[in-house]
């Protein structure tokens, strides 16, 4: 028995390129979770955690970026939309995170409110962008 996909079937994601976008949503989430547990103790090291995660984020976002953008100029038309999708919200995630990083590098006081909205925002995108990204994984037809 083999498997065989079909020509217009989805493809999988690299690899190398499954685990660059499997970083940027739990780096996210947990800066999230650290400006919440800034925002009720105002202990100035959460404060801190979140700028270093949200940097992490960001570093590795870049690369996913990246790759998303190759990929966008190197497949063929077949399935265009979905790849453009995939690139404009990591995209979006990539630029609110690195506007989310310039709040969080201000004295600790100065990043609440906004610090802790964009990093739900940065947050879901993050989610979505992987969602989009794993959702082409497919078995194809046993024949």
């Amino acid at each position: 028995m083999t498997a065989l996909s079909r020509p217009g079937a989805l493809r999988p994601l690299h690899p190398l390129h499954a685990i660059l976008l499997a970083f940027p949503l739990p780096l996210f989430l947990s800066a999230l979770v650290s400006d919440f547990a800034y925002r009720s103790s105002f202990h100035i090291q959460w404060a801190n955690f979140s700028s270093w995660l949200i940097a992490g984020g960001l570093l590795v976002g870049a690369f996913a970026v990246l790759w998303s953008l190759v990929n966008l100029f190197r497949r063929g038309t077949a399935r265009r939309g979905r790849l453009i999708a995939y690139f404009v919200v990591l995209l979006a995630m990539w630029g609110l995170g690195f506007v989310n990083a310039l709040i969080h590098a201000k004295d600790a006081w100065a990043t609440m409110p906004e610090g802790l909205y964009l990093s739900a925002i940065t947050t879901l995108l993050a989610l979505v962008a992987a969602w989009i990204g794993y959702s082409g994984f497919h078995t194809g037809e046993v024949k």
